[in-house]
Formats: structure tokens, sequence, C-alpha cells
């Protein structure tokens, strides 16, 4: 009985060896209570991300812009959804203004912008989406750690002048800016002559809250 007790004392400090014990002397990774970091993405989060519109581009385009979006300070649905908007859910790099402006692309970058940027509205519409991602970052650089509201960032492609303005700060006036206020007449929710920032941005929030649904479909690292 003494050397079968014994013997049965030795097995079990055997185990207790063998069993991997982590730095912290937490349980090992195997454990069902430790969680794998990274394996819902870079942030090691154990919650899938999620992002507006995310079903409608691929894997890459979707990292992409979250390093874009990383590297500005912007909330990633905030630029999907004036992606949206401004592609009219294409997310097209070739997309062209229906107006004839000549502006192109995934945020509708106008010939003079382009130039600036070093290249042509020709070359970006050759571009794929994944590529001109990196215009895209490139545009909104200088007002990186600004743009903390989904009005904000669309005011980075419409109207710079409003980034960090409240919501009811006029952008265009029917007495003071008449051929621009005509220009964009269709956004004067209220009808009183005056477009304002909030007003402006009315149809990007649709976009984002439309994106946000479809981006359901979609959810991963």
């Amino acid at each position: 009985m003494l050397s079968f007790l014994s013997g049965l004392l030795s097995r079990l400090m055997s185990g207790l060896k063998s069993r991997p014990i982590s730095s912290a002397g937490s349980a090992s990774p195997s454990s069902p209570s430790a969680s794998s970091p990274g394996s819902f993405g870079k942030t090691g989060s154990t919650n899938p991300r999620t992002l507006a519109w995310g079903a409608k581009v691929s894997a890459a385009f979707r990292e992409t812009l979250f390093d874009v979006s990383a590297a500005l300070g912007v909330e990633p649905d905030y630029l999907m959804a004036c992606i949206a908007f401004e592609t009219a859910e294409t997310f097209r790099p070739d997309i062209r203004n229906a107006a004839g402006s000549g502006a192109v692309g995934l945020i509708q970058f106008m010939p003079a912008t382009a130039r600036g940027l070093g290249t042509s509205t020709e070359a970006m519409a050759r571009m794929s989406a994944i590529e001109q991602l990196d215009y895209v970052r490139m545009y909104f650089k200088p007002y990186a750690g600004r743009l903390k509201t989904l009005s904000d960032v669309y005011m980075a492609i419409l109207w710079p002048k409003a980034i960090g303005k409240p919501e009811d700060y006029v952008l265009w006036s029917k007495d003071t800016r008449p051929t621009t206020y005509r220009q964009n007449s269709g956004l004067d929710v209220n009808g009183d002559h005056n477009i304002t920032k909030a007003e402006a941005a009315n149809l990007v929030q649709a976009k984002l809250d439309r994106g946000r649904l479809l981006g359901n479909l979609w959810s991963g690292s």
C-alpha cells in the first residue's frame, strides 16, 4: 500500500511540473480564459473590427483604410462615409464628377488638388482604389488630429475653412456667395438661404448610417 501511494504521489507531482505556466503565473494560452493577442487584428481586441461600408470593399482596402485613419487620427467610419458619398457608393477610384467639374476619385480630387499632390486626375483615374488611398492620406495630412467629427472630416473635402467651426456655421449664403450658394442650394435643408456646416454634412450622415448597417454584413480582422 505504501509503495502504491508513493507511486501515485510521484505521478501527480510529475503532472504538475509539466503543466505550462505563463510568465505572469496565469494559465497557458490554451486555457479558455486566456486570449491570444492579435487574433482579432492589430489591436489585439477581443471584438472583431467592423467598418461602415466594409462589405463593399476588399480586405486589402479595409486594412489600408484602417492604417490611413490611424495615421490621421480619424474615425474610419467617418472617412468611409465621405468616400461613399463622394463616389455615389461605388468606391471607384476613376469615378468622375457628374456636373463636369473635372473632379475624380475617392474624394473627388479636383485637377488643381491633384497637381498639388504631385499627380493628375488622369493618373488618379488609372490607379487602383488602394493606390489612391495614399493620396487620400496625403490630402488629409495637413488636418491630422483636428478631424474629430463627421462634419469636420467632410469639411476637409468640401470647405476646409469650416473645420473646427460650430455646426451652425454658415458656409455659403445666397446674399454673400450667390454663385456658390446656387451650386449647392440642394443642401439648404430649411430653405433659409444659408447653408450651414450641419446641413452640408447631412447627406454624409445618411451615408454613415446606411454604411454601418451594410458594414454589419462584414466584420473581421
